[in-house]
């Protein structure tokens, strides 16, 4: 299948030569204040399977695991482009509102992580809830 994306600007593009390994959303409190969003839409990919094409910027946070979690970005536009966690080298989770709009209509999310910050007015629930990280 393969995806791509872009920024709001369209300064950084990137492209995906593998399927996603996970589609969810995640509710972690950093991935709401960095989305301004209830949650995340996350599409998990193989990270040496990304091409990202255009300068980008990224802030690392220490994340559960004490590791940094590296948030890449647009420095234009500002979009967030992908959370990185040095806790889990071969993956990279693309944000899912970056994809191309017909690459965003086929993801079929069935995984949310962090439910434990899962907002309360949060009424959807898909197949595979997790309150943390699944191993």
């Amino acid at each position: 299948m393969g995806l791509s994306g872009h920024c709001l600007c369209g300064a950084v593009t990137y492209t995906v030569d593998a399927d996603p390994i996970i589609v969810g959303y995640d509710h972690c409190d950093d991935c709401q204040r960095q989305s301004g969003s209830t949650y995340s839409l996350v599409v998990v990919v193989p990270k040496d399977k990304l091409t990202i094409t255009g300068t980008t910027k990224s802030y690392a946070k220490a994340g559960s695991s004490g590791k940094p979690v590296h948030r890449v970005f647009c420095p234009e536009c500002g979009s967030p482009i992908a959370h990185d966690p040095e806790a889990a080298p071969p993956i990279i989770a693309l944000k899912g509102g970056t994809l191309s709009e017909a690459d965003k209509k086929a993801l079929k999310p069935d995984t949310e992580i962090w439910t434990v910050g899962k907002l309360p007015f949060c009424q959807e629930h898909l197949a595979k809830p997790f309150e943390h990280m699944p191993e």
